[in-house]
C-alpha cells in the first residue's frame, strides 16, 4: 500500500520560507516520477514542481527562481523548499507520486499524479 505523509505547512507572512517534506512509504520513489502540487480555493489542482526519475526538475512559472524540489532517494522522501512566499502561494498543498512513468510529466502539467497525500495547509500572510 503506497502512503505519502506530508509535514512544514504553516503560516507564514510574505516573504518567508517554508519546507515541505513528504515521506513516502510501499513504493520506491526513485523508480516513480514525484511532484508538488496545490489547490487553492476554488481553484482547480495545479503542479507546482516536478521531478522526474532521470532528476530533471519542472516548476510552474509563477514559483520559478522561489521553489525548489529536491528528494532524498535513502530517506524514501520529497522536499519543497519555498522562499519569497507571496500572499498568493496559500494553498493546500500535495504531494504526488505517479509510476506512469512513459507520461507522468504530461499528468503533472494537468494536475494529476497516480497516488496523493493527504495534504498540507499553506498560509501566506501580507
Amino acid at each position: 500500500q503506497v502512503q505519502l505523509m506530508e509535514s512544514g505547512g504553516g503560516s507564514v507572512q510574505a516573504g518567508g520560507s517554508l519546507r515541505l517534506s513528504c515521506a513516502a512509504s510501499g513504493y520506491t520513489i526513485s523508480n516513480a516520477c514525484m511532484g508538488w502540487f496545490r489547490q487553492a480555493p476554488g481553484r482547480e489542482r495545479e503542479g507546482v514542481a516536478y521531478i522526474g526519475r532521470d532528476g530533471s526538475r519542472i516548476y510552474t512559472d509563477s514559483v520559478k527562481d522561489r521553489f525548489t524540489i529536491s528528494q532524498d532517494n535513502g530517506k524514501n522522501s520529497l522536499y519543497l523548499e519555498m522562499t519569497s512566499l507571496k500572499p498568493e502561494d496559500t494553498a493546500v498543498y500535495y504531494c504526488g507520486l505517479d509510476v506512469r512513468v512513459s507520461r507522468c510529466r504530461v499528468y503533472w502539467q494537468a494536475g494529476a499524479a497516480y497516488y496523493w497525500g493527504q495534504g498540507t495547509q499553506v498560509t501566506v500572510s501580507s
